[in-house]
């Protein structure tokens, strides 16, 4: 925890400068969530890998619980558009293709050493309880599955809403495979949305 005198000049300075220990406190809750889990990392850990007060983290965030509001909305912005979407895009041109390359994505993703998981699924299961965390979660997986349902409609599929929860059941059953240690489980889902895709009614 930042000393007491490094507390008083943030209370009295505004701008930048607040504005650089906001995004400190998020970073550092970013990178020790998306490792440890919400569940696992204290405000104190947040504060000492941070270098600021808990003064700063209450008057930019208020509560942890919309530090992880905070925190998801960052991740969503890092991992589903700028990593999943866009190399799911980078990968095929036809959607149909695009839509297998995600289990593609995966498989790298699973192999890579720090495999950490998908956070909005583990804060899903972290905080079972009705509230705001949880709604944001399941905001968030809700925005993956638009993504996929736009996917769907282009490659003509019926029903691309209900095309987008079936894919999304397999992306998430192989996240969690892999969690459990099985690296192969993106490789087996693949083969699954292969007949998914073939057999799906077309528009």
């Amino acid at each position: 925890m930042a000393p007491a005198s490094t507390e008083s000049a943030e209370a009295e300075t505004c701008g930048p400068e607040v504005q650089g220990a906001r995004e400190r406190i998020l970073a550092a809750a970013y990178d020790l969530f998306s490792r440890y889990g919400v569940g696992a990392v204290g405000i104190d850990r947040i504060l000492a890998r941070s270098g600021t007060a808990k003064m700063s983290l209450y008057r930019h965030f208020g509560s942890k619980d919309r530090l992880v509001v905070a925190f998801l909305a960052q991740r969503e912005q890092e991992w589903t558009y700028g990593w999943l979407e866009a190399e799911i895009m980078a990968r095929a041109t036809a959607p149909a293709g695009r839509l297998l390359a995600v289990f593609d994505v995966f498989d790298e993703w699973f192999r890579a050493p720090g495999f950490e998981g998908c956070s909005f699924i583990n804060v899903l299961l972290e905080s079972p309880d009705a509230g705001g965390v949880r709604d944001a979660a399941v905001a968030h997986l809700a925005r993956i599955r638009t993504i996929l349902a736009r996917l769907a409609a282009e490659a003509g599929l019926a029903d691309p809403e209900r095309f987008a929860r079936t894919w999304h059941f397999l992306m998430k059953g192989s996240i969690v495979s892999a969690q459990e240690g099985l690296r192969d489980s993106a490789r087996e889902a693949r083969q699954a949305a292969e007949i998914v895709l073939q057999h799906w009614p077309r528009q």
